[in-house]
C-alpha cells in the first residue's frame, strides 16, 4: 500500500496522480500530491514506478502500516536506498539512458531523445 510522499523530493509533476489506477491521490494546496484514499490502493506500485523524482514509497503489504513501523520513517527509508526501490528493479532508476532496457519507463528530464526500438 502507498505510504509515503515526500514532500522533500517531490517535484509536483502529477505522474502518480496520472498513473493512479484507484484515483488515490489528490493535488495538495502546494500542489504537491497527498494520499486523499488511501484504502484504495490496490498495491499495484504504479506511482512508485512512474515517480521520476523517487518520492514515493509503496509498501508491499495491501494493508495499513502500524503506526512506530520501520516502513513509515522516511529519513530511513531514504538512507537505506528504498525510495524509489521499486523503480530501480524494474530498470527505471536513477543512471538509465536513452536505450538501456529499451527505453522502456517515461523520459527522465535531461535524458535526451529515446533511442529508436529494435527487434
Amino acid at each position: 500500500m502507498i505510504e509515503i510522499v515526500s514532500r522533500d523530493r517531490c517535484i509536483a509533476c502529477d505522474k502518480c496522480i496520472e498513473v493512479c489506477p484507484t484515483d488515490v491521490f489528490e493535488r495538495g494546496p502546494d500542489g504537491v500530491p497527498v494520499l486523499a484514499r488511501q484504502g484504495d490502493c490496490q498495491t499495484c506500485f504504479m506511482c512508485e514506478a512512474y515517480c521520476p523524482a523517487d518520492a514515493l514509497f509503496v509498501a508491499p503489504q495491501s494493508h495499513r502500516l502500524p503506526a512506530g513501523s520501520e516502513l513509515l520513517d522516511e529519513a530511513r527509508l531514504a538512507e537505506q536506498g528504498r525510495l524509489g526501490s521499486y523503480r530501480a528493479q524494474i530498470g527505471w532508476g536513477k543512471g538509465r539512458t536513452p536505450g538501456a532496457a529499451r527505453a522502456i519507463g517515461p523520459a527522465l528530464p535531461g535524458a535526451g531523445p529515446r533511442a529508436p526500438l529494435t527487434s
